[in-house]
């Protein structure tokens, strides 16, 4: 097995915010390319040093793009503060160039390097969804999981090193797959984590033991309403806004399930944690 390089970030990002999917055989290719987040029409491409020229070739080669913006920040900037090894219940997650052998001997342990995808571990849902995962898998044991909107593979990592033999990790953009691919790699996970792109209603007929969904509203309403929905043994279901877990809970109300726990953080988070009848 290879192992991924473990490594600092790049201490600067270069974005260049372009209108349009920018092709991947764009020739941006090379060391100080990161990466290209692509989103709603809208490529955000990132690089550790200025890549203007570059970046103009490939918006004047390629039709319908066009350069909109460019930002220069830290990297600490762009993921809100320095990341540091920190707890999260059992849980504790470590950049890998933070990471120190036999530091908390007793905490489940898992290497994340969030690249420049969101998904660090530390937003509100992410500990609820953790939470709720030590809860089931300790008194449960589901044998698969499925995560979907994985982003950095965090939840489906914390599946895995709680149990879980087989996870499918499912996300639409491309990058945020790539970073999981590696995160997996960091932890040695590859023979019980899949990653793959992938829209989630189109996948929800995937069989697993538990469902694990920290995504939007919009693609959440469609997924609780699909069969697959029902197949799975147990749910938890974050990311959602006040009215958008009620709305949720008013699908749920409807179907053979068990809503077995909720939770709020800040005052706007919400959290949704049940079980499916068989």
């Amino acid at each position: 097995m290879k192992t991924a390089v473990l490594q600092q970030p790049c201490s600067d990002l270069f974005i260049y915010y372009i209108s349009g999917g920018v092709r991947p055989d764009a020739l941006l290719h090379g060391d100080t390319y990161i990466g290209n987040w692509q989103e709603d029409g809208f490529s955000f491409l990132f690089f550790s040093e200025p890549a203007g020229s570059r970046v103009r070739t490939v918006v004047e080669k390629q039709t319908g793009l066009e350069l909109l913006d460019q930002f220069h920040m830290t990297y600490e900037q762009w993921q809100g503060g320095p990341l540091e090894n920190f707890r999260a219940g059992n849980f504790l997650i470590c950049p890998p160039w933070k990471d120190k052998a036999g530091e908390q001997e007793n905490a489940i342990r898992i290497l994340l390097d969030p690249g420049v995808v969101f998904g660090n571990g530390m937003h509100p849902t992410t500990r609820d969804c953790l939470s709720f995962l030590e809860e089931i898998c300790l008194t449960q044991s589901p044998e698969s999981a499925l995560d979907m909107g994985t982003g950095t593979g965090l939840l489906a990592l914390a599946a895995a090193r709680l149990g879980c033999a087989k996870v499918l990790a499912l996300d639409f953009n491309y990058l945020a797959v790539q970073t999981a691919v590696r995160n997996i790699a960091l932890n040695g996970l590859e023979q019980q984590i899949l990653a793959f792109q992938g829209r989630a209603e189109e996948w929800m007929n995937l069989p697993a033991d538990l469902l694990i969904a920290n995504i939007h509203y919009d693609v959440m309403k469609e997924l609780v309403v699909s069969e697959g929905f029902l197949k799975k043994k147990y749910f938890i279901l974050s990311g959602l806004f006040r009215s958008e877990a009620e709305k949720i809970q008013d699908i749920l109300s409807a179907l053979s399930v068990t809503i077995t726990e909720t939770r709020e953080r800040d005052g706007v988070w919400h959290t949704i944690c049940g079980k499916i009848s068989e």
